[in-house]
């Protein structure tokens, strides 16, 4: 039985943070979902469709990546498409508690679903897709922070 992570988020937008917590989730498990969050109560900068479809150019050819829409209970997605694990970045410590306390609530919900944390990458560890929107209103560099079409929707958006 493949060993299926659903990586769950916003991704408004997705940065290079998310991606490398991608590449390296996919060195481990045999595929990646990625569940980009619909999530109506959040005003996003980026609409689902958009979203998606930056990811889908991000990994359009690693085939160990899967990328769909979430608008479900989590551990019911994840169960709908075979995973076991949810796939977590975790920043800083302040993400810890709260990521901890999802990680509880999914469990007791799903017992055969576990939790798994990253961090990401030491050049990316500061990376929030607040911080890419702020800078980006403020017309600051991202080269390094997110891929080109990222960017180049970031400015379009924003002018």
């Amino acid at each position: 039985m493949p060993l299926i992570a659903v990586y769950p988020g916003t991704f408004d937008p997705i940065t290079n943070g998310h991606t490398d917590l991608v590449d390296r989730g996919v060195k481990i498990f045999d595929k990646v979902i990625i569940a980009v969050a619909e999530n109506p109560t959040k005003n996003t900068l980026f609409s689902i469709t958009e979203r998606i479809s930056f990811i889908e150019k991000i990994f359009h050819d690693n085939t160990k990546v899967e990328i769909y829409s979430l608008n479900k209970l989590l551990v019911q997605f994840a169960k709908d498409h075979n995973a076991t694990v949810i796939l977590r970045g975790l920043r800083a410590v302040s993400d810890f508690e709260y990521e901890v306390q999802l990680a509880s609530m999914n469990r007791s919900m799903e017992p055969n679903i576990e939790s798994v944390f990253m961090s990401p990458a030491e050049k990316y560890g500061f990376l929030s897709s607040s911080i890419i929107k702020d800078i980006a209103k403020h017309d600051g560099d991202l080269n390094k922070f997110v891929h080109i079409d990222v960017l180049e929707a970031l400015k379009k958006k924003l002018r």
